[in-house]
């Protein structure tokens, strides 16, 4: 929409480079372009105002199928004004000379004009086709027919309006029917991830019986290596035994053979020193038998003295002592007198 200001009476028009202005004054064009900026009085003033620029519209419409199915189509179409003045001849574009608002829908009668147009061509397309071809194939056929007709409709040039683009969004049918078509998908992709399903527990459970069998084997291999560790060690405790009974037998052996050779050595020495002593004694005997009286007295009184008790002094008198000594030096020691 243009900017129009006010000043003493006079109004101001600024319009966008995308806005293409028609000033009528008293019947005669004064004004006709793009992004004008003029003066001028509302009271004789005619201002129309076309846009140039491209636009979207946007459409929805029901349509039915070959075999009488509801779907509904979603398209967008982008068109453009290229020729403004035949535009403005055509439709309603004039804008209030105060404002600068259109007086009319200009734009609505277009969108109008094309979405009955396209939805002409697309409920063409679809009466002759089916619902499911329609949702496989539909979008591209209904987009190639409605831009054949909106090119091959006359209104459009003599109103100046070239079709740019179409763009079909979508076809789709009832929410019943879309959830009875989605049904044999949806079940076959359910039995797809149903068959995955067993396929894996039957993995896992053929991996499962695989370390069950591996566990097993491993407990069996590890009872019969027990088995064995348990037959090596009774066998080396045998041959432990064995062993150390032979070794106490050796060491019985050896210390009964010492007893009897210390046995035999002090029998020997016992003999030995039994034979000596009773030389001994022989000899001694033989030489107390040869010895005379006097001597065996003095050898008697000399064993006498060494069994007495220590005597440190002794006292006779001249008497005793004389008479002692007569004793002594008798041979009978006085028995006779």
């Amino acid at each position: 929409m243009a900017d129009i200001t006010r000043r003493l009476g006079w109004r101001h028009l600024r319009s966008a480079p995308t806005a293409h202005i028609r000033h009528h004054r008293r019947g005669r064009l004064v004004h006709d372009g793009r992004g004008l900026s003029f003066w001028y009085r509302s009271l004789s003033a005619a201002l129309s105002e076309v846009p140039v620029d491209d636009r979207e519209l946007a459409m929805a419409f029901h349509a039915r199928t070959a075999d009488f199915q509801d779907v509904t189509v979603q398209a967008t179409v982008t068109y453009r004004i290229s020729d403004p003045a035949r535009a403005a001849d055509r439709l309603d574009f004039s804008v209030d000379p105060d404002t600068g608002s259109w007086r009319g829908a200009p734009l609505e009668q277009i969108a109008t004009l094309l979405t009955e147009t396209a939805q002409q061509h697309t409920l063409d397309v679809l009466a002759r086709t089916p619902l499911a071809a329609a949702l496989v194939d539909g979008v591209a056929s209904v987009r190639q027919r409605v831009a054949d007709g909106l090119a091959a409709e006359p209104r459009l040039p003599d109103t100046g309006i070239d079709v740019v683009a179409v763009r079909v969004v979508a076809i789709r049918p009832e929410a019943e029917v879309e959830r009875a078509l989605r049904t044999p998908a949806r079940e076959q992709i359910q039995q797809e991830a149903d068959r995955a399903t067993y396929e894996r527990r039957a993995v896992a459970v053929e991996r499962e019986r695989a370390i069950a069998e591996n566990e097993l084997a491993s407990q069996i291999e590890l009872a019969r290596r027990e088995e064995q560790l348990v037959e090596q060690r009774g066998i080396n405790t045998r041959r432990e035994a064995e062993e150390q009974a032979a070794a106490d037998g050796v060491r019985s052996e050896a210390e009964a053979a010492r007893k009897v050779t210390l046995a035999r050595a002090d029998a020997e020495a016992a003999r030995e020193t039994g034979a000596a002593r009773a030389e001994a004694q022989a000899a001694w005997l033989r030489v107390h038998g040869e010895a005379g009286p006097g001597t065996l007295h003095a050898l008697a009184a000399t064993r006498l003295a060494e069994n007495l008790p220590r005597i440190e002094s002794i006292t006779l008198s001249p008497d005793v002592l004389t008479g002692l000594l007569t004793r002594l030096g008798r041979p009978d020691g006085g028995a006779g007198a």
